[in-house]
């Protein structure tokens, strides 16, 4: 299947939820798509995940219980990369390198453990993450999802490149007849824009269907701002989906819309939409630049009011180059390939690293006379 050498891989899945996840599960989607193509490509891989986690390979599930409802409690993200790196140590020889997608914590150990550590970085590098990563970003190799989130990384930051979300093109694919409604689908948190999806779509009077969570911390933006205009008709709210409820909702909306006011460092519904055959209208903010061909895949527009003379147009983007668009980006055999060079250039720096202390200490070694 891949001329790369077989590698035996300790996949870090956050702790929150299992891989793949039941519904909203961004980060979950992307390990259960690459950790299953790995396999299908000759390695061995481990995934260390939350209970009820299922992939090709082996999984161990690292804490007693799943924990969606405290998502970012530091003390379960340190629980559980410890505890994973305990199990990891514990049999040093059954894996060659480590692949981090769990948060921050396993970065700042990285240098801790003897295995080399490969570190995606799922979020921006906001002046939060530059101050951390300018800390902490020499201790592994970091991997960015696009190019406009890794220029923001801060000086010092060990970086491989960008590698490009896996996305399984027979899991999202054109069904059905499309529907008169445009589709908004995500997290309720503010930058997502769920309220500006709503004000495009009562400009263009055209319906509007919200699909997502509203996570702790964000109930009152949910209470103020959106679900008054939620009226069972022009704006309807059909709360989190998954599976094929998810699928559909793509498949057979007009567009998506991804009124976002954030550098969203990727965007994976954009490309789920995309390989629907889904035009989207997306803010030029963060990856949706590089995401979206303008007038080919999607349009670019700068405010509520533009997008509602998009929706106008939708009509004229192409689904073919809109599935074309998603496949060429997200290709889980290509983007497999390239994490196995990022597998290789982890080991070899481990390797030069481990040659180069030795010999340090060799050199400061005093030398003692013969007898």
């Amino acid at each position: 299947m891949h001329a790369a050498p077989r590698l035996r891989i300790a996949m870090l899945a956050p702790p929150w939820i299992p891989v793949p996840p039941s519904g909203y599960g961004g980060i979950e989607t992307v390990v259960a798509v690459l950790t299953d193509t790995l396999v299908e490509r000759g390695h061995d891989v481990t995934l260390f995940a939350a209970p009820g986690s299922s992939c090709a390979g082996r999984t161990h599930a690292v804490l007693d219980r799943a924990i969606p409802d405290e998502i970012g409690a530091a003390r379960h993200e340190v629980d559980h990369v410890t505890t994973a790196f305990d199990v990891i140590e514990g049999d040093r020889r059954a894996f060659d390198v480590i692949h981090d997608h769990s948060g921050h914590v396993a970065l700042a150990m990285a240098d801790r453990v003897s295995l080399p550590l490969v570190h995606t970085e799922h979020g921006p590098f906001d002046a939060s993450a530059r101050a951390f990563y300018g800390r902490h970003g020499h201790r592994a190799l970091i991997v960015g999802l696009t190019r406009s989130q890794i220029a923001e990384a801060p000086h010092g930051t060990r970086l491989f490149g960008a590698v490009a979300n896996p996305l399984d093109p027979l899991q999202w694919h054109p069904g059905g007849p499309r529907e008169d409604y445009a589709l908004w689908l995500g997290r309720f948190a503010e930058v997502k824009g769920a309220h500006r999806a709503i004000r495009a779509a009562q400009l263009a009077d055209v319906r509007l269907v919200l699909a997502g969570v509203v996570q702790p911390g964000q109930e009152r933006y949910f209470d103020t701002q959106v679900a008054p205009h939620i009226d069972g008709d022009q704006v309807r709210f059909v709360g989190e989906v998954g599976g094929e409820h998810k699928r559909r909702l793509l498949a057979r909306a007009s567009a998506l819309l991804m009124p976002i006011r954030w550098a969203e460092p990727f965007g994976m519904v954009m490309m789920e939409a995309m390989a629907c055959g889904t035009p989207v209208i997306a803010f030029p903010e963060g990856a949706a630049t590089e995401l979206v061909e303008d007038g080919r895949s999607g349009m670019l527009v700068q405010d509520e009011h533009e997008m509602a003379r998009a929706l106008d147009r939708v009509a004229e983007i192409d689904p073919a180059r809109c599935r074309a668009r998603a496949i060429e980006l997200c290709d889980p055999q290509g983007v497999a390939r390239r994490y196995e060079r990022a597998y290789a250039s982890a080991i070899e720096a481990r390797g030069v690293g481990r040659a180069s202390q030795t010999a340090r200490g060799r050199r400061a070694s005093p030398v003692r006379p013969t007898a």
